[in-house]
């Protein structure tokens, strides 16, 4: 019967790039695994070093597809590349629909590209809910770039923007996607705008629309105001890989900047501030799901009921009963 390895040695065989290993260690993330808490902490003193690019758009823009075409470039770079596509989930079984995008095949043998679907679960914002820490896994793996590419169902895909260093907005012409760009706050959170499938009649005038809108935003999201970032707005037909060595020269001056600025340290620490509350809330939920058919609780619901306390001042009793 094969041993199965444990955290420790699963992690020095991901820093030695070994696919298997890095699989499981996500595993355990997705899973929420027991161990869960020994691989982030086995994690921690690796992490920090990959370039972290969120992809966003609505359907139909070719976020797969613009996907392969950075992984492509960042291999002539020789670059180790990690891929996180986050997929609707299936109502049944609760993994992803779409699995290992079908684009990202020609990828599938690369040793130096790790390709991962995550199924969302539910979870909203465009992100699965361990997509932070399925990124530390492959950060810790030894990947110089992380690409998250999000589900790609509507106008709630922000989350996306506190996962990542730098977030791409890809757009398409013939959409309508500058007014969606405008109502879903995208505006706001992208670094880099690419309008996609520019071979198409209508490119012109959304590279300008967006221009534009982004002329009357309030500003960059992070940085220096002495040296603010101003969101470029490139073309692509990424099906053929027309535009993509602009795009990613944008996100390596991208990176440039957030470093000059020290805009790259105070993302990440708003992004582990983020991961300390999720984790904080769940360990909370987790207790208060416990006091179901407590008497504690059922005290004070009679009480409610009864008009001798009001719920806010229940929950603040409640809350300062338990050991926290």
């Amino acid at each position: 019967m094969a041993r199965t390895p444990g955290v420790a040695e699963l992690v020095e065989r991901a820093r030695e790039g070994q696919p298997r290993a890095v699989a499981r260690l996500i595993s355990y993330v997705e899973d929420a695994s027991p161990l869960l808490r020994e691989v982030t902490a086995a994690l921690a003193p690796y992490a920090g070093r990959a370039h972290v690019i969120g992809l966003t758009g609505s359907p139909g823009v070719g976020k797969s597809t613009t996907t392969s075409a950075l992984v492509a470039e960042y291999r002539a770079r020789s670059l180790r590349v990690g891929v996180l596509a986050v997929d609707p989930s299936s109502p049944f079984s609760g993994g992803a629909l779409l699995g290992d995008r079908v684009r990202m095949q020609d990828h599938a043998t690369d040793p130096g590209v790790f390709i991962r679907s995550m199924a969302s679960r539910g979870h909203l914002g465009g992100l699965a809910w361990a997509t932070p820490q399925a990124i530390r896994v492959l950060d810790a793996a030894g990947c110089d770039v992380v690409l998250v590419e999000t589900v790609g169902v509507g106008q709630s895909e922000v989350e996306v923007a506190g996962a990542a260093d730098t977030t791409v907005v890809l757009l398409a012409p013939g959409m309508g996607d500058g007014v969606q760009a405008a109502k879903a706050g995208i505006l706001e959170i992208g670094d880099v705008f690419v309008v996609n499938k520019a071979d198409r009649d209508g490119a012109d005038s959304t590279v300008r629309e967006l221009r534009h809108m982004i002329t009357l935003g309030s500003g960059p999201r992070a940085g220096s105001v002495a040296d603010p970032w101003q969101p470029p707005v490139l073309r692509t037909v990424a099906s053929r890989r027309e535009g993509v060595e602009e795009v990613v020269a944008a996100l390596d001056e991208h990176r440039g900047w957030l470093e000059r600025t020290g805009a790259l340290t105070q993302r990440r620490r708003t992004r582990a501030e983020g991961e300390i509350e999720a984790i904080a809330f769940g360990l909370l939920r987790t207790r208060i799901g416990d006091l179901h058919g407590d008497a504690r609780l059922e005290s004070l619901a009679a009480r409610v009921v009864d008009g001798d306390t009001d719920p806010y001042a229940a929950a603040d009793t409640l809350v300062a009963g338990l050991a926290l």
